[in-house]
């Protein structure tokens, strides 16, 4: 296989596995570069493939829901990193929530199958101004090296965007008050999978107080107004108001404490991060404050006053691009055909939203390699409404990262009037847009060659 022949992707997370588990599906050669363990960044932990940084959640698997909705096209796509999710599945009531290591390691037990793809353990600094040495697909992430940032700055001629993103911590099952804490999921839907700290109004009113007043950890050029509206730190949140929280992260609805029968004032959740169940993280308390001020304040929540916290929560830099005024329709720079982009770095945001986009990207490079340009996505999919449509309204400002969500795709024509129904025909006419998009001759002529090496 001659180099020109060869397709690099940058960036091991999960845009650039899918990428490259794709690609190789259809019988392209992908050298897979990977700059961890050798060049860390602020928030991953280990050299490990597809590690989770963030929430374990790779969000709901109700058809009722967008993120169920665009699972479900992906299943028809034969998406790879949906299968490592399922494989490495913790309880989590209608979420897919998964145990970061064995995910990881379901990754790279899938990547180490394929014989077409290479692992190299580099930092890419630069990027090739001819296709002398094939396709690149750059799937960096967010926290792509600074070296590769200036890099992308040269070849775009624009610094890029940036936001900030948060983490929230997790916390020991052993040091917390389970005499206090109750388990239940929302309504009594499905299992009793996160635990449940209630909170009295007094409780509220004072931790509420104690959040706006805490110390925050100091983020040079840090600009609230940057910030991801749904990743904001918590206490950003509550900053916004004193029943901004009780409205948001900490809505009791739908919750009662079994000691006495009544909806608390608030709630906090922690849901389950590993297999063992020995780990739970705090539901929506992305932060910023300081280490010190986290044990502080947290443990203020009843069920958490001996909280002992393994993951404390932080705030990164997060890059990515203004995608409708620098890429083409292909994610490709207009300038210099042979470099592509996928994941995050694109302006989409969210893991399964990534990988979607590393799919993507993968199917529209391996369909030119065969002399075949794929047909626009259709917009009443959730996959055509994120990476066809909203990615490339050049309509407002600032290009803002986005989940999918129901507002991006076209309305109903007969629009059922109770809102389960009309998100479950949104599903439902998205899954038929989808089988019928497979469907068409270039789709079919990229399918019939799975597995052609």
């Amino acid at each position: 296989m001659s180099r020109a022949r060869i397709v690099h992707v940058v960036g091991g997370g999960l845009a650039g596995c899918e990428a490259a588990l794709q690609l190789a599906r259809f019988g392209l050669t992908v050298v897979l570069h990977e700059m961890r363990p050798g060049a860390a960044t602020p928030a991953h932990r280990t050299g490990g493939l597809a590690e989770i940084v963030c929430s374990n959640s790779l969000k709901s698997i109700d058809s009722a829901t967008a993120s169920g909705v665009l699972k479900a096209e992906l299943d028809l796509l034969g998406c790879r990193l949906l299968d490592a999710a399922r494989a490495s599945a913790l309880p989590a009531g209608a979420a897919l929530a998964v145990d970061r290591e064995r995910f990881s390691a379901e990754v790279e037990r899938m990547i180490a199958a394929e014989p077409g793809i290479e692992v190299v353990r580099d930092e890419i600094a630069a990027l090739p101004d001819d296709d002398s040495r094939g396709d690149w697909i750059v799937a960096a992430g967010p926290l792509a090296s600074p070296a590769l940032q200036e890099e992308i700055g040269r070849l775009t001629g624009s610094e890029g965007l940036h936001f900030f993103d948060a983490v929230a911590p997790t916390v020991t099952l052993e040091s917390l008050d389970t005499d206090i804490l109750f388990r239940a999921s929302r309504y009594g839907k499905r299992d009793a999978d996160y635990l449940n700290a209630p909170l009295d109004r007094d409780e509220y009113r004072a931790f509420h107080q104690a959040l706006v007043t805490a110390e925050r950890a100091d983020v040079h050029a840090f600009d609230r107004g940057e910030l991801f509206a749904g990743c904001q730190p918590i206490e950003e949140i509550a900053a916004s108001g004193p029943k901004s929280l009780a409205f948001g992260p900490l809505r009791p609805v739908g919750l009662r404490d079994p000691r006495s029968g009544n909806r608390p004032a608030a709630v906090v959740q922690l849901r389950q991060e590993n297999s063992e169940g020995t780990l739970f993280g705090l539901v929506g308390f992305q932060t910023r404050l300081k280490q010190g001020e986290q044990r502080r304040v947290l443990r203020m929540i009843p069920g958490l006053a001996k909280a002992e916290f393994v993951r404390y929560g932080q705030l990164h830099r997060n890059f990515y691009l203004d995608t409708p005024r620098i890429l083409d329709r292909r994610f490709a720079l207009p300038q210099r055909p042979h470099i592509r982009f996928a994941g995050q770095i694109t302006g989409v945001e969210g893991y399964v939203e990534s990988l979607t986009s590393g799919l993507v990207t993968a199917w529209m490079l391996a369909a030119e390699r065969i002399g075949e340009a794929l047909p626009a996505w259709p917009r009443e999919t959730m996959i055509g409404a994120l990476l066809g449509g909203f990615l490339f309204d050049r309509t407002g400002g600032r290009l803002t990262p986005m989940n999918v969500n129901f507002g991006l795709m076209p309305p109903l024509v007969d629009s059922p009037r109770a809102k389960r129904e009309r998100k479950l025909a949104y599903g439902e006419r998205a899954a038929a847009r989808t089988r019928e998009y497979l469907a068409l001759d270039p789709l079919r002529s990229l399918l019939a060659r799975e597995g052609d090496r």
